[in-house]
């Protein structure tokens, strides 16, 4: 009778010399699977992470189960993974990256923590116990209600997906926790400036010496925070989220979002990249900007996006605008996300049109007038003038109530201290 299978595990790989003693080959955690070997490059000390990549193996030698089944018959974990199959191709497709560098790519890093985060909690479970009461457990365990919100819209998802696909007919709903306050925080012009100055003057720290007792530090010439001032002015003139910021190009290109020097135009979509419910139209660009983006491009006209760190493109700059807002000393809760809402709340302030603020800002006009409506100089005018004008006399009521208050002094004091 054969022996029964451990599955796979780690194992520790001693130091492998020669016969004179010397050290070969480090000491090493390795996947043991069925008698087969696999490297995880991790030392003898690196536990977490070589823990971390027997998860990883197991997870991708999972195979999940295609095909028509009830509902309880149904591991939530295969129908997770049959729908980040499906969203890491789309991810693939739109970046343009292959399975050995796709982690590069902060979407499809995203996609996995949350998924993984799901697989953790819903995974031994089957599809037929997702109801109101797990979901409620499950927001309980996040305890942060926005995250646990955008989990389950996950899950949703997948459950939908599995659903289209043809491997389950019975309906499962998912109840989502209730959505938290649109968040609205701005920067004031001045607030704005002081950042983008902060990113232009900074200078990078490091210790003047290496004696160990020496900590301190002196001003180097290294800039590293320069690429986020053309970041803030991009952002804040064009209200475009940080992604399509990033891939901003004077050269037309798969992969990059296109802009047009010549004609003004700001191409926001990514070329080649499939319409999503985030809106990027095309729009014009600001006089003001476009001088900013015309420079740039003279000053170095080999760059191929106007955003660069080290003359690379960046795929996030939420590291380095936090410490940027740090240092400018402008408050807590700013973040890249941050200017959008700041060309939204600018163009209020100065009484431009909704509808062509929300065709700009690529927004319904029911999120824009919701979010940020208040701060037109318009808002609710009428409403306020015509709540203190008083009506006109040569009316019958105005007539009735003239006599009224004539006729009877006491009731009309009675009637203005019950008021």
């Amino acid at each position: 009778m054969p022996r029964r299978s451990k599955g796979a595990r780690l194992q520790l790989k001693a130091t492998r010399r020669d016969k004179n003693g010397k050290v070969t080959h480090q000491a090493t955690w390795i996947i043991r699977d069925n008698g087969r070997d696999v490297s995880t490059g991790c030392a003898p000390d690196e536990i977490a992470v070589a823990e971390e990549r027997l998860r990883d193996y197991i997870t991708s030698k999972h195979t999940p189960k295609r095909g028509v089944r009830h509902i309880d018959d149904i591991a939530i974990a295969d129908v997770l993974s049959i729908y980040l199959d499906a969203q890491l191709d789309k991810l693939r497709s739109r970046f343009n990256v292959h399975f050995e560098n796709e982690d590069t790519i902060p979407d499809i890093r995203k996609l996995k923590k949350r998924i993984e985060r799901l697989n953790d909690w819903w995974g031994a479970k089957m599809l037929g116990e997702v109801n109101g009461e797990a979901c409620r457990s499950y927001t309980k365990k996040r305890r942060q209600r926005g995250g646990a919100r955008r989990d389950l819209e996950d899950l949703r998802a997948a459950i939908g997906h599995h659903a289209d696909e043809g491997y389950h007919r019975e309906i499962v709903k998912v109840s989502l926790p209730e959505k938290g306050e649109p968040r609205d925080k701005w920067l004031t012009r001045s607030d704005a400036a002081k950042l983008i100055w902060t990113c232009w003057r900074y200078r990078e720290m490091q210790k003047g010496s290496r004696q160990p007792l020496n900590d301190i530090k002196v001003p180097t010439s290294k800039r590293p925070l320069r690429h986020l001032a053309r970041f803030i002015l991009l952002g804040i003139y064009s209200g475009t989220r940080a992604g399509a910021i990033a891939t901003a190009s004077p050269i037309l290109a798969l992969g990059r979002s296109y802009v047009d020097l010549e004609r003004g135009r700001y191409y926001r979509l990514k070329q080649g990249a499939a319409k999503t419910n985030k809106r990027q139209p095309t729009v014009p660009i600001p006089v003001r900007l476009l001088a900013h983006l015309r420079r740039w491009h003279r000053i170095d006209p080999e760059a191929k996006h106007f955003v660069e760190y080290n003359s690379k493109p960046v795929n996030s700059v939420k590291t380095a605008f936090r410490t940027a807002v740090r240092l400018a000393g402008i408050g807590p809760g700013i973040s890249p996300h941050t200017l959008r809402h700041t060309a939204a709340t600018w163009l209020m302030q100065r009484g431009a049109d909704p509808w062509q603020a929300a065709g700009y800002l690529g927004m319904s006009l029911e999120v824009l007038l919701n979010t940020y409506g208040h701060h037109h100089p318009d808002y609710l005018s009428d409403a306020v003038e015509k709540i203190a004008k008083r009506g006109s006399r040569r009316t019958k009521g105005a007539r009735f109530w003239c006599g009224f208050w004539c006729g009877d002094p006491d009731d009309a004091k009675r009637l203005l201290v019950s008021l």
